[in-house]
């Protein structure tokens, strides 16, 4: 999930002054129309209060106005495009999964959500706001999973060869935590347009090997999808990188600077922040079983989970045995048949939310009623096991890190094309925020 703190299109400024408040008010500009939809000024304005709040509390300095708001304007393009496909394709947040947003959003920042609300109003953000902006970061979240998901294809073979790489060679399994600086350029740009963004490029690492902040020079020059948050793409391994990043790092260790090096879009920096070994394929599988209750338009939200909480009375007063209750109640057709048993499985075949459940329930003990993304639950956590699945496990590691690559990749493609084939027109005005 995305922090709220690098991702806030529409927070608007608040505690004006009872004069300002008293005194006309201009209009709201209208700055740029993508499609049919509309950036504001005020949207500007407080991606930019934002940005600038966060680069302080992070001692980064950010660009001069002009690259910063242009960085800004990017953002806010591709957000606004993709919460056009969101609607498109009838996407709902309800306020109990922003709820459970929020809250790990405050537990990512140790905070209490009460905490984190004070935290906003001391930054002259309105929480009402931030549950909004919350709200389109996961519909725009889920529209672009829901769009590229269909765009990837993992092949079996795939799958096969990867995982017999990783097994024979798991002393080259390593995870890399990495940053980078990305100077666009055209790939049918002339000479003279190549030759000066190498030039800037080198120029960049020059300033490296003296000693300059990556993460600095990265807010200032960077075009990168990560620009932001000062050129960081986090932890990943070889596999699961852009194969242009994974073809350069070789054996390079920590704090490496890597680069220039010429991609289709430009010139690319890197610095190699740390390096770590590989996860143990012993894995901790548990056995569960659930019963499900699904909302509909006759059965409410609130009445779908008291319904699954008198069940869950019954079951511990002792008037009707679990297995029962799952095959009289559960619609879960692929369980409830067989006493609400889901086997032994590893937590992350599950959905977030149940596999948060799973994880942290005490054996033998009935949870409370909670929600996925398939309706309510509760679960019984009957035993867990640690076993050795090296050969399961690998496999599933490949699959995972080629789907997550090729998402990765796709996603970047579907944000050009998006683009590519969005009307932008910017709007004539001179508030630069």
């Amino acid at each position: 999930m995305k922090t709220w703190k690098y991702s806030v299109l529409s927070l608007m400024m608040m505690g004006m002054s009872a004069t300002s408040m008293a005194a006309p008010q201009e209009l709201d500009q209208v700055v740029m129309t993508v499609n049919d939809g509309v950036i504001l000024q005020s949207d500007v304005s407080a991606m930019l209060k934002t940005v600038r709040l966060n680069a302080a509390e992070e001692h980064q300095q950010l660009p001069p106005n002009n690259i910063l708001r242009q960085q800004v304007m990017d953002q806010l393009i591709l957000e606004n495009l993709q919460l056009q496909q969101a609607q498109q394709l009838g996407i709902r947040i309800d306020d109990s999964q922003l709820d459970q947003a929020i809250a790990d959003v405050a537990k990512q920042r140790n905070m209490s959500v009460d905490q984190l609300r004070q935290s906003l109003a001391k930054a002259g953000i309105s929480y009402s706001m931030f549950r909004e902006q919350m709200r389109n970061d996961m519909l725009a979240s889920e529209a672009r999973t829901i769009i590229v998901r269909k765009r990837v294809n993992v092949l079996p073979q795939e799958v096969e060869s990867l995982a017999k790489q990783m097994a024979e060679q798991t002393q080259q399994n390593v995870q890399y935590n990495i940053s980078q600086i990305q100077i666009r350029v055209d790939e049918d740009a002339d000479k003279a347009a190549r030759d000066k963004a190498k030039q800037e490029a080198e120029d960049i690492v020059a300033q490296l090997k003296k000693g300059a902040n990556f993460s600095q020079l990265a807010y200032r020059y960077s075009k990168g999808p990560k620009a932001l948050k000062g050129g960081e793409w986090g932890w990943m391994s070889k596999a699961e990188m852009p194969t242009v990043f994974a073809d350069q790092i070789q054996n390079n260790g920590k704090d490496a600077i890597i680069g220039p090096f010429r991609s289709g879009v430009g010139y690319h920096i890197l610095k190699i922040n740390d390096v770590k070994g590989m996860p143990s394929v012993s894995v901790v599988e548990v056995k569960a079983r659930h019963i499900l209750i699904k909302p509909s338009m006759i059965l409410s939200d609130a009445a779908a989970k008291a319904e699954l909480e008198k069940i869950r009375q019954s079951i511990i007063s002792g008037k009707q045995t679990f297995a029962a209750a799952a095959k009289a109640y559960s619609e879960d057709p692929g369980s409830a048949a067989n006493g609400g048993q889901l086997g032994w499985q590893v937590p992350d075949m599950y959905a977030p939310a149940f596999k948060d459940k799973v994880e942290t329930l005490p054996v033998d003990k009935i949870s409370e009623p909670f929600k996925s993304t398939f309706g309510w639950h509760i679960v019984e956590v009957e035993g867990r096991r640690k076993v050795d699945r090296t050969d399961a496990a690998m496999k599933n590691r490949a699959a995972q890190i080629i789907f997550n690559r090729k998402f990765n990749e796709e996603a970047q493609t579907w944000l050009q094309e998006l683009r590519a084939g969005a009307y932008i027109e910017p709007m004539n005005t001179t508030n630069n925020g």
